[in-house]
């Protein structure tokens, strides 16, 4: 009997947790695999070119948080080399929608573990900031820890963006010397 109880054990917390989603949801899986290909300039993840004025091109990305508006990956050139995947998670006039939607979105990604190929797991970590109505935006800056070698250079941004009537909620990954390409516009 004591040993079916150790058998089980495992299997009985593995099922909890993961039922809570404190390990795997699946907005962590598809950052998970952003932030995996961050190295490769997220080549792996460019689709259709559908932009490129002069610089920055954009691409569709070819992955996308179930339920986003859009997902885009902009890659940038002479001079500055960088690049970046944005995805555009919910646009509404509502304020409150988009709060709750915020602050969900946080919950899911706050102290999420995150794989690299090959490389260390990271723990994304982030000080929440509760959005305000009366502000244009509210942004959580994610470091992974611990911030070593070439994934030191990471930055992912959940923001939300009153822009012409509407409040924009966006998850953005790129280089932290960069600025933050979005989706939007």
């Amino acid at each position: 009997m004591r040993s079916a109880i150790l058998v089980m054990a495992p299997v009985i917390l593995s099922a909890s947790l993961t039922a809570q989603g404190v390990f795997s949801n699946k907005t962590q899986v598809i950052l998970e695999k952003v932030i995996q290909d961050y190295p490769n300039h997220f080549l792996h993840l460019r689709g259709e070119l559908i932009g490129q004025a002069t610089q920055p091109a954009r691409y569709r990305s070819t992955l996308q948080l179930p339920g986003s508006a859009s997902s885009t990956v902009v890659v940038t050139g002479a001079g500055i080399q960088g690049s970046g995947w944005s995805c555009t998670i919910l646009e509404t006039s509502d304020f409150n929608t988009a709060r709750v939607r915020f602050a969900e979105i946080y919950d899911q990604l706050s102290n999420s573990i995150i794989s690299a190929d090959g490389q260390k797991t990271y723990i994304l970590s982030g000080q929440y900031e509760a959005p305000d109505q009366n502000r244009r935006n509210t942004k959580v800056l994610f470091s992974l820890l611990p911030g070593v070698g070439e994934m030191k250079g990471v930055r992912v941004e959940l923001a939300l963006d009153q822009e012409e009537g509407h409040w924009v909620l966006s998850i953005n990954v790129n280089d932290k010397d960069l600025p933050v390409y979005t989706t939007s516009r």
